[in-house]
């Protein structure tokens, strides 16, 4: 093993308080009697009412009027290197804080966002974006303002494609109610929203005075009373009860209702890969990650031969289901999300997810115990080591699975890093995030900035593969300017290992970094270089004392050397492809 060691950069700031995704705080009519404000003030206020403490950008000329707000204000702006990576950020901030936010300037960073604001979309993730725009005044005349793409409104088009609401603020008459709703859209449907300021509007003061409208949709009480009834009438009758937790049960806050429902009525219990470590994966119910056929035989048995499928808050896309090779018969399954309950073909409308989940955990129901054999949970393997033997995947997260902690926070990126993490016991709630469903590579390295940023005193172990550590890397200078102490390892495989599996080619192949020296461009942290077991215990454990600044592993695997999952996943693409 090779180890650089270079400077560290300052202290950690403060760490700053969280919010639940359940319960966002609103502000009171009080807060805002007394003060006119500007929209780009009350844009600011409105952040802080729902427990915004940061924020992740880039300047530029059509946002710098917002971003001098923003300065003045008690909200954190958090510069990074990249739009993109700013909202990666953003997303895994909101992960474990509850709400993110970016704010950058107009189509050179609005369309940069792009990518990650679409997973954040597709993985139901709240994130605030607000950009910058030219103002009202300089389009009169429809000039070729530099940034512009075809017409003004071109960049709000693209973004209502991947936002849950969006507005223009370019009206006092109307602004103020068109923050209010778009936060509040995000906060109820966990979706990214969209909000434009142009720079000749920042100032603009209410016309009228306004108070925020804190109202709550509520479920309509017979459909929840109908569901509630037919649900409790399907688990009664069913002897082999199972539950699967989904995303969802983490961003409405709802894990101590589903434990509480799961524990009262001793109901086995799994989780999706999007929704790994929604409840803690040393809890007795606790089954495993199920995922169809990618997934460990035993549960994939345990859950298909159930008569009653408790799913809550669970998405049924590919991945979850292990590529379509899940068998999940529709009409033994409740299946509750906050966009749709179904109970066996039964659709409920204008029910609540939250009400649904709260109230079946008060239902009183006698339910069959179902015994879970001692090979479905998940096994503790004995750990050893071999000094001079070559590194495997294998090894290699059986000696990240020796370091997790209630103060770490695994951050996993796309391809093998993300299957061999399927595996790993994360014994405390919230504390894995990847992008599992909409699987953007390079998402890893700037969200668990993100995440230590909305959570100082967890410490992220972030899994990347060389080829999505070369998209995003250089983020970690950003976390090196802020003090921050992530364990970045590298999956050195030589190429896009995935794929591999799939389709191999020179595509496949990219340039052969020296990761472990970023550490020397970046001006700090500590770097290794990994080829042996052996080299791999010293790494960790140095990395696990340098508690002041980032470490970067390097780690050098064979490139056909992948996880179980993988090899898995591999056969059904192969398989369908040649249907």
């Amino acid at each position: 093993m090779s180890a650089r060691k270079s400077t560290t950069g300052s202290k950690p700031a403060s760490t700053k308080s969280r919010i639940t995704s359940k319960q966002a705080t609103r502000s009171k009519a009080a807060k805002h009697n007394g003060k006119v404000h500007t929209i780009g003030s009350y844009l600011v206020q409105r952040l802080q009412d729902y427990g915004v403490t940061d924020l992740f950008g880039i300047p530029g000329d059509f946002v710098l009027q917002f971003y001098g707000m923003l300065e003045e204000s008690p909200i954190r702006v958090v510069g990074t290197t990249r739009e993109d990576n700013a909202g990666y950020a953003a997303d895994g901030y909101a992960r474990v804080h509850g709400l993110g936010a970016v704010c950058v300037t107009y189509c050179v960073g609005g369309l940069s966002l792009c990518n990650s604001i679409a997973g954040a979309y597709a993985e139901k993730s709240p994130v605030i974006v607000i950009s910058g725009a030219p103002g009202m005044s300089e389009r009169a005349t429809d000039p070729l303002l530099h940034h512009r793409v075809k017409d003004f409104h071109t960049q709000r088009d693209v973004f209502e494609k991947i936002t849950v609401a969006t507005a223009l603020l370019d009206d006092p008459m109307t602004a103020f109610l068109e923050i209010d709703r778009c936060l509040e859209a995000c906060v109820r449907f966990k979706r990214p929203v969209y909000l434009e300021l142009p720079r000749d509007c920042v100032h603009k003061q209410a016309v009228i005075p306004h108070v925020p409208d804190d109202s709550q949709p509520v479920s309509d009480s017979n459909a929840l009373r109908e569901s509630l009834a037919e649900a409790k009438e399907l688990i009664e009758a069913s002897k082999k009860p199972v539950i699967i937790a989904g995303v969802e049960v983490h961003r409405f806050g709802l894990r101590e209702e589903v434990l509480g429902f799961a524990e009262k009525f001793k109901i086995p219990m799994c989780a999706t890969i999007l929704g790994k470590s929604v409840v803690s994966e040393s809890h007795p119910l606790y089954l495993g990650v199920y995922e169809g056929a990618m997934g460990r035989s035993e549960v994939q048995k345990y859950v298909e031969e159930s008569d009653c499928v408790i799913l809550l808050g669970t998405f049924m896309t590919d991945i979850n289901l292990g590529i379509y090779t899940a068998h999940l018969d529709p009409g033994k399954c409740i299946y509750a999300t906050s966009e749709k309950l179904r109970i066996s073909y039964h659709h409920f409308h204008d029910v609540i997810f939250s009400d649904f989940v709260t109230a079946l955990e008060k239902q009183k129901m006698k339910v069959v115990t179902r015994k879970i054999p001692d090979n479905v949970r998940p096994q503790q393997l004995e750990f050893k080591v071999k000094p001079a033997q070559p590194v495997t995947t294998k090894h290699l997260f059986e000696s990240i699975n020796q370091i997790l902690t209630d103060e770490t926070v695994v951050v996993t990126d796309v391809g093998d890093c993300l299957f061999g993490a399927v595996d790993l016991m994360i014994n405390t709630h919230t504390k894995f995030l990847s992008p599992a469903y909409y699987t953007s590579m390079g998402f890893a390295i700037p969200a668990s900035l993100g995440a230590q940023v909305a959570n100082q005193n967890l410490r992220p172990i972030v899994l990347v593969g060389d080829g999505a550590f070369q998209m995003t890397c250089l983020e970690l200078s950003t976390a090196l300017k802020l003090g921050f102490n992530p364990i970045v390892i590298v999956l050195n495989n030589k190429g896009y290992t995935t794929e591999r599996f799939l389709q191999e080619g020179p595509f496949n192949d990219i340039p052969d970094w020296k990761y472990h020296n970023i550490t020397d461009l970046i001006g700090g942290g500590w770097g290794f270089e990994v080829s042996t077991e052996g080299d791999l215990e010293k790494a960790i454990k140095a990395a696990l004392a340098n508690k002041d600044s980032l470490s970067v592993i390097n780690v050098h695997l064979k490139p056909t050397d992948v996880s179980p999952a993988l090899t898995r996943l591999a056969e059904i693409g192969r398989a369908s492809c040649r249907e």
